[in-house]
């Protein structure tokens, strides 16, 4: 999205013009959920000398109910109107980073934390950590109380166009939204599965990347809504078909431009590329907690579904974990193929960031490239060329999170702790629930 400084007085002389008459301050909780406090546009001086106040404590991950006050400090960059009305009138919204009542930064805020690792990539030398996502959904139809489903919107694959990708017309209202709203749109289009679908859109730096990613998650909800379908980003809603994924491209700038890319090298990649690559295999255990946070995200993490599971890289084999895409100059990247859209995109970008800096700080070194069918590989094969699995379930991404330092550090003592404790519940409602599975399978015991 191209972003704007706005000043206070240039919104509100927007505002008045565009008849806008409720503003939306939004943030994320720890879980990745968007929330929002809407005020009357009545409020606009109180939302602009950041004089909104909420209730922290009931925030999952926040604070305790006695010391609950918190204030919302709007970006004022981040201001748009949505480009669907209401019957009573425009909305906007502002992103907002969470305060405490004393002016500091809560570092229980994920943005805020966010914004922190990019502090300690500028002090190390880099002007920006370029984040291109493509985040993938499923469109389910809605029964006739508007509930969803489980029936699909279509029986497309990959690349399919109408009338086997019936989700098109949606798809394309999404793109024709997410313009509107400033967002530059590089390719949309049926994904493998059916009812799968992914739009990918240009990349921008950590936290606009990390905001837009949140603002396109609304804007597919909202859309898909006027179209009679319910979209999720749950990572494996059906079984015997590919989940969803964001895979999350990413690249180092500096003021010298891409600091990926190295003409002098035979495979043009910078060291810094294979040391800040290095981290990220380093720490690929530890990362996928953060990256693929639900007890399903771990369904979509098996063989047989293009979705990786081992720890290894290569320049174009996609089987592995990170890919570096053939693009070289501007566009040198490395692709994490395991992130899935369930992750809060402000704690997964910032986690990436910090691995890579690690390997950079360290001078770590990336493992030679795997270029055969890991998928095709023996588990002796895997073992005597140090490819790694990643967790099989959440419960072991939460054991292996919990020794690694750096990772713990990229979230600080306060989300570290509530991720962790949000995360074992999680784990513990799923280990208590008896799935329709086991009554077909042992009912009869």
């Amino acid at each position: 999205m191209t972003k704007k400084a706005y000043t206070a007085t240039e919104i509100k002389k927007i505002v008045e013009e565009e008849n806008v008459q409720f503003l939306r301050l939004m943030f994320t909780d720890i879980n990745g959920m968007l929330k929002n406090v809407e005020v009357p546009v009545d409020q606009i001086d109180k939302v602009l000398n950041n004089k909104v106040m909420f209730d922290g404590s009931s925030i999952d991950g926040f604070v305790r109910i006695e010391e609950s006050d918190m204030l919302l400090i709007p970006d004022l960059s981040t201001f748009l109107i949505f480009p669907w009305g209401s019957e009573h009138g425009k909305v906007a919204r502002l992103i907002c980073d969470v305060f405490t009542t004393d002016g500091e930064p809560f570092m229980g805020d994920p943005r805020n934390n966010l914004r922190r690792i990019v502090s300690e990539m500028e002090a190390a030398g880099f002007t920006e950590f370029d984040i291109g996502p493509e985040p993938e959904f499923f469109l389910f139809k809605l029964d006739a109380n508007n509930k969803p489903t489980l029936d699909l919107n279509d029986d497309g694959s990959y690349f399919d166009f109408a009338p086997l990708d019936l989700g098109e017309n949606c798809r394309r209202d999404i793109v024709l939204e997410l313009e509107k709203m400033g967002f530059e749109v590089e390719a949309s289009h049926h994904e493998v599965a059916p009812g799968q679908h992914e739009i990918d859109f240009k990349y921008s730096d950590a936290v606009e990347a990390a905001d837009n990613i949140q603002t396109f998650k609304l804007v597919v909800r909202s859309v898909a809504r006027k179209h009679g379908l319910h979209a999720t980003f749950m990572p494996k809603p059906l079984e015997a078909i590919a989940g969803s994924g964001m895979h999350i491209n990413m690249s180092l700038g500096t003021a010298n431009g891409n600091a990926f890319y190295d003409e002098k090298t035979a495979d043009k990649l910078s060291p810094t590329a294979k040391h800040f690559l290095a981290g990220l295999m380093t720490h690929a255990r530890a990362l996928t907690a953060i990256n693929n946070p639900t007890v399903n995200s771990y369904k979509r993490l098996v063989p047989g579904f293009e979705a990786p599971v081992y720890v290894a890289w290569s320049g174009h084999n996609r089987s592995p974990l990170i890919r570096v895409p053939q693009a070289r100059g501007l566009s040198t990247r490395l692709e994490l193929r395991s992130v899935d859209p369930s992750a809060n995109p402000y704690l997964a970008i910032g986690s990436i960031l910090a691995a890579g800096l690690d390997g950079l700080k360290n001078e770590l070194e990336a493992p030679e490239p795997v270029d055969r069918n890991i998928y095709g590989m023996t588990s002796e094969e895997r073992h005597e060329t140090h490819i790694s699995d990643l967790p099989s379930t959440l419960h072991n991404a939460l054991k292996t999170l919990a020794k690694d330092d750096v990772i713990k550090a990229s979230l600080g003592p306060h989300l570290y702790q509530s991720f962790m404790d949000s995360k074992r519940m999680e784990w513990e409602s799923y280990r208590q629930t008896v799935s329709d599975w086991e009554r077909e399978q042992y009912l009869s015991l």
